[in-house]
């Protein structure tokens, strides 16, 4: 089978070949570094191998227990937010249908989130959902105290406990969380929930192909084998031991921080298939927050197309030139619709007649990078064969890879983040929680 590729021909201009290349020691270097282990972060790195050491008796837990979560529940509520959230969410809405939560007759349940967000009318509109229905929660949280998650986890699992009964509401409750400390494995113990680990040494945005993703991926009846399969392909084909010229992570590791280094600041992940929306909400929690430090780093953003080109389109095209693309092109579309004839061709599109609407949003595409092109924003390309498991599992890894490359090439610790916890000390200062009784005083002074 084919693999993801890498284009970076349309990228170059002010940016040469030869500066890109130029990189090699250093990309080389990057990458070496997170093989050994001699980098910044290093106690974060157990997703570097993850998926080949992934065994048969692991997939085979995970694949029981969501059959089991799939034969009681017409509704899985999957808990978590950032990491624990994004990755799966990005697998479920590339490979299901767009339109999965209408079916009627289902074989898997549906799959919802909580404790991504703290939105008062999310929660009720989904306990109102929840009632008179057969449903379970997969609540993520390695510590089990971060606010969102364990809000909602509170509320639902109040609400199961009301519907079905403590013994049975146990049998429905699956935790990922951490191997022996934590409010979250402290309770699990006590319940006797059904756990799962989430490795100390894998940061939640590199979490997809642990248990974080794959239950929750599986319970929604989307081959984890298949994901992991196409993970580990990747993961040889951007080993520390791969050359440059033919190491697609390495190269678009290095021509980031080329453009980076000429004053692109922002980079614009764009794809042409609705379905890949959540792919680039994922990819931004990862760009951003490894490399968003140190008063660094490149903002990444992103567009659905052509959609976008309707809104976000004239800025992209002529607005300030701090930008660069990045570009999900995806091959093969999964089914075929002509465009009809008709007599009437009062929309003037018979000229379309008989060819797939793939190739018309495939010739959107092209115009479109040309038209960029010409406007000044250098077009990094990826070319997915199509969209399945084992291509996405490809592109996850190529993307966390060249991730903690790109990082490392920034000389930040791409594996921290330590700027996350502000807002937490902020928030838990202005609702009183007890601990922070300086703090409260201190930020009711500034109010």
């Amino acid at each position: 089978m084919k693999n993801i590729g890498l284009n970076i021909d349309k990228a170059l201009g002010k940016i040469t070949k030869e500066q890109v290349y130029a990189q090699e020691n250093k990309a080389n270097a990057a990458n070496s570094m997170l093989h050994k282990g001699t980098g910044e972060g290093n106690d974060f790195l157990g997703w570097l191998n993850l998926p080949s050491s992934i065994t048969e008796a692991e997939l085979a837990d995970i694949e029981n227990t969501a059959a089991k979560l799939r034969s009681k529940c017409e509704i899985v509520v999957a808990i978590g937010i950032g990491g624990s959230y994004l990755g799966t969410k990005a697998v479920v809405e590339a490979l299901n249908s767009s339109f999965d939560w209408l079916q009627t007759e289902r074989k898997n349940p549906v799959l919802v989130y909580a404790g991504h967000n703290i939105g008062e009318d999310y929660l009720y509109e989904l306990t109102e959902l929840l009632k008179g229905k057969q449903f379970g929660l997969i609540n993520i949280s390695k510590s089990g105290t971060t606010t969102e998650p364990a809000l909602a986890f509170r509320i639902l699992k109040k609400q199961l406990e009301d519907a079905v009964g403590k013994t049975e509401a146990k049998e429905r409750i699956v935790a990922i969380t951490d191997e022996k400390k934590g409010a979250l494995r402290t309770l699990a113990n006590q319940e006797g929930y059904k756990t799962f680990i989430i490795p100390d040494n894998v940061g939640g945005r590199f979490s997809v192909l642990t248990p974080v993703g794959l239950l929750p991926i599986a319970v929604a009846g989307i081959s984890i084998r298949e994901l992991v399969s196409g993970a580990v392909v990747m993961e040889k084909a951007t080993a520390d031991t791969v050359p440059f010229a033919d190491n697609i992570a390495t190269i678009y590791a290095a021509i980031r921080n080329e453009l980076y280094k000429d004053g692109k600041k922002i980079e614009i992940l764009a794809n042409f298939h609705p379905k890949l929306h959540y792919i680039a909400e994922w990819w931004k929690q990862l760009y951003g927050e490894s490399e968003g430090k140190d008063n660094k780093g490149i903002f990444p953003a992103s567009v659905d197309l052509t959609t976008d080109l309707h809104s976000m389109g004239q800025w992209i095209q002529e607005g300030e030139r701090s930008i660069f693309e990045t570009v999900i092109s995806v091959e093969n579309a999964d089914r075929t619709v002509l465009v009809p004839s008709d007599e009437a061709d009062l929309d003037g599109l018979n000229f379309l007649a008989g060819k797939r609407v793939d190739e018309v949003n495939k010739m959107a595409e092209l115009g479109t990078q040309l038209a960029h092109v010409d406007g000044g924003v250098p077009n990094i390309k990826i070319t997915l064969p199509q969209v399945n498991a084992y291509y996405i599992g490809q592109l996850f890894y190529f993307f966390e890879k060249a991730c903690g490359i790109s990082g490392y090439m920034l000389e930040v610790n791409p594996f921290n983040q330590p700027g996350v916890e502000a807002y937490k000390k902020n928030m838990f200062a202005l609702l009183n929680k007890p601990g922070y009784e300086k703090e409260t005083t201190e930020i009711k002074s500034r109010l």
